[in-house]
């Protein structure tokens, strides 16, 4: 049993923290920017709640986080009342949000002249993955921090895998946002064009599915997009959040990235149509609109 501490307690983070007190038992403090959803956390599972994140970091092994954007992150860590003041020597701080690869650097080096490791390693798999505790971790860093945290991250993971040095965890989720936001375009096209041939989807689906068009977005979302609901998932603002992290890298290294700044600007129209918390599979609602 670890000394665990958890900073964030959003949708993915609430769910997160509760694997590891529940799978492993381990000593769980949780800090939340709201004090009341600390509180619930701590009832239903029976934690403790602290004021700051340096309160929540201090004496902890293992100090999670998982926040909204870069400038969260540095409060939270780099901040008065941030966790990098308290975190002991040898501990190892674990930040899940999903930044910008030059703050993981920068929170890597801050951390290593402190004396404790620092891995960067957002998730892919949604409010469901969270829940039910199957995320896919992505992760930047130094090999023997790595095998420390692996076991802690195990409890809310089914995939963790060490990509390279600082930031490549955050460098392999813009790929995978890359990838989602070509994806869910072209299964909202094709279910578009299903529906306006006026074809029976649940037979479509059923057949293109077993080939090579399959994805989890089509496993997992088709039904709902074909009835029109969206009030769920990983929201809209969320994605364009991403994408923008993915647009500002590709400015720095030269990537070209030609569909997904077209996709972010669809995202954008959904946002003009009201679907800021709509799931992303919502690009669909702007295609029917017209």
């Amino acid at each position: 049993m670890a000394k665990v501490a958890w900073i964030g307690l959003g949708v993915m983070g609430y769910p997160m923290a509760g694997h590891i007190r529940k799978k492993g038992n381990h000593d769980l403090t949780v800090y939340n920017r709201n004090g009341a959803k600390a509180e619930a956390w701590a009832k239903e599972y029976g934690g403790k709640t602290a004021a700051t994140p340096a309160d929540a970091a201090m004496d902890a092994d293992f100090v999670f986080c998982c926040v909204g954007n870069d400038n969260d992150l540095r409060e939270v860590t780099l901040g008065a009342k941030g966790a990098f003041t308290t975190v002991k020597k040898g501990a190892v701080f674990i930040d899940n949000t999903t930044a910008s690869a030059d703050i993981a650097r920068e929170l890597y080096a801050a951390a290593k002249s402190k004396g404790f490791g620092f891995l960067d390693a957002p998730v892919s798999g949604g409010q469901a993955g969270a829940q039910n505790g199957v995320l896919t971790v992505m992760i930047g860093g130094d090999q023997a921090t790595f095998d420390k945290a692996k076991p802690v991250i195990d409890h809310y993971a089914r995939m963790v895998n060490l990509i390279g040095p600082a930031g490549a965890g955050q460098l392999t989720k813009m790929v995978n946002q890359i990838c989602i936001a070509g994806l869910v375009q072209g299964l909202s096209e094709g279910i578009h064009m299903a529906q306006k041939a006026g074809l029976d989807l649940q037979k479509v689906m059923d057949t293109i599915s077993k080939g090579a068009a399959q994805s989890w977005q089509m496993e997992n979302r088709w039904k709902t997009m074909n009835e029109g609901k969206y009030d769920f998932g990983f929201a809209v603002d969320w994605m364009r959040k991403d994408l923008g992290i993915c647009m500002e890298e590709a400015k720095r290294n030269g990537a070209s990235l030609p569909v997904t700044q077209i996709v972010d600007g669809f995202y954008a129209d959904v946002q003009k149509m009201g679907g800021n918390r709509w799931d992303t599979s919502s690009l669909l609602a702007r295609l029917n609109k017209k």
